[in-house]
């Protein structure tokens, strides 16, 4: 299975980078509520928040809009999302963004370009 995996959370400095490569790739300007990969805190430290490819989007999607690829990843299916917004929900890391006044919802498809725009290698794509 193909994810992206904090592989050490103590090296982040919380400098977004992965945040804004995200963002900038998939909607072409920065903007952290676009990012598929979110840098906050939690227990007064700061936490790098990803996908992990658990599935609670797909079971939460009512109309198979998303779906797993052979390399284990959840894909959205924009021919069948409804955009009711479920999948947004359910996600329990607060992954899967829709910005406001989008039609479809985003979500992590496992690419590497945060993991490579890290400068400290806090992110991993793994197998």
């Amino acid at each position: 299975m193909k994810k992206l995996k904090v592989v050490d959370q103590a090296a982040c400095m919380a400098c977004k980078q992965c945040e804004v490569v995200c963002s900038e790739t998939f909607y072409k300007e920065y903007d952290p509520d676009l990012s598929c990969i979110r840098i906050g805190m939690k227990n007064d430290a700061v936490k790098t928040f990803v996908c992990v490819q658990c599935g609670k989007c797909a079971k939460a999607c009512e109309h198979d809009a998303i779906t797993q690829n052979a390399k284990g990843v959840y894909t959205i299916n924009k021919k069948n999302c409804v955009g009711c917004g479920k999948c947004v929900e359910a996600c329990p890391f607060g992954v899967l963004r829709r910005a406001e006044g989008a039609e479809h919802p985003s979500k992590c498809i496992a690419c590497g370009k945060c993991a490579k725009a890290c400068p400290v290698d806090a992110i991993a794509i793994v197998e």
